[in-house]
């Protein structure tokens, strides 16, 4: 059974930055697809960003692009979203998931809560 962590969430100010990571178990973490999504309170689930499992293709909604840098350390079993230029709108939980296909994922983590307000 894969299991996802995630961390690294908090109350930021607008133009903010955080970290979040995503800590995956077993030793198959490298051949696994992966993208963060978020669920904004009241709203449904909402792809942010995916990449491919050597890193070599990264993917981004264009509500986030030129703001938020996806990557992985597979050496690691983790993964990573650096969100910047925080906007209020980016407050939601943020989950990493596992084999997102646009309308569900095959497993999914906790999640790690971002709020972003002044």
């Amino acid at each position: 059974e894969v299991q996802l962590v995630e961390s690294g969430g908090g109350l930021v100010q607008p133009g903010g930055s955080l970290r979040l990571s995503c800590v995956g178990s077993g030793s198959t973490f490298s051949t696994y697809v992966l993208s963060w999504v978020r669920q904004a309170p009241g709203k449904g689930l909402e792809w942010v960003s995916g990449i491919s499992t050597s890193s070599g293709r990264t993917y981004y909604a264009n509500s986030v692009k030129g703001r938020f840098t996806i990557s992985r350390d597979n050496a690691r079993n983790t993964l990573y979203l650096h969100l910047n230029s925080l906007k209020t709108e980016d407050t939601a939980m943020y989950y990493c998931a596992k084999d997102w296909d646009g309308a569900g994922y095959s497993a999914r983590g906790q999640g790690t809560q971002v709020t972003v307000s002044s």
